[in-house]
């Protein structure tokens, strides 16, 4: 919707730069048509000097000088009003450009924050993650360590299946003995 209305201001502003330049090329026309006026009034002036009296000829300079006077007044006047005109709605569509220019900008660093806010968000949620899965299976390395040394301690053994699904073992009777009744022998090694 903003595009729009910043193409819309663009193309107004075209039209306006576009009647500025015909007004001005008739203004140019106006000028250049009094100004072959005026050429054609001095070839005659000649033609009429000879034939007008000391009176007349005194008169005419003045009343052409007040002619061209009042008609380039009045043409350098409605040009002034129009460049005026033109010069305040080319203001008035540059600041509602800057206008939408400033809410862009607001609009652009608040979605930078929302980004910066989700990205930062994931990242905790990944760092959370990973300390837990990270002690999880901390945990459970330990905890398959003891049972790898107790399966190697089995293997190294001198122990077997009895009936019923018991254990049993060749033990050492001459060696050492252990726990708090002294009620463990340690096992030959195979």
């Amino acid at each position: 919707m903003q595009q729009d209305e910043l193409t819309a201001l663009i193309d107004k502003t075209a039209t306006l730069m576009a009647q500025y330049e015909r007004r001005g090329e008739a203004i140019d026309v106006r000028l250049q048509a009094l100004g072959d006026t005026l050429q054609g009034l001095s070839r005659q002036l000649p033609a009429t000097l000879k034939t007008s009296t000391d009176g007349v000829l005194q008169a005419l300079p003045a009343e052409m000088g007040a002619l061209m006077r009042d008609g380039l007044a009045q043409s350098l006047g409605d040009y002034q009003r129009r460049l005026d005109a033109a010069g305040h709605d080319v203001e008035k569509a540059s600041q509602a450009l800057a206008g939408q220019i400033g809410q862009l900008q607001r609009l652009h660093r608040h979605l930078i924050w929302k980004t910066t806010g989700t990205v930062a968000l994931a990242l905790a949620l990944l760092l959370a993650g990973g300390a837990w899965l990270s002690l999880r299976y901390a945990r459970t390395i330990r905890d398959n360590q003891l049972s790898a040394e107790l399966l190697k301690a089995y293997n190294g053994a001198d122990v077997t299946l009895c009936g019923g699904g018991n254990l049993c073992a060749n033990v050492d009777a001459r060696g050492p003995r252990y726990g708090r009744n002294r009620e463990y022998l340690p096992i030959k090694p195979r």
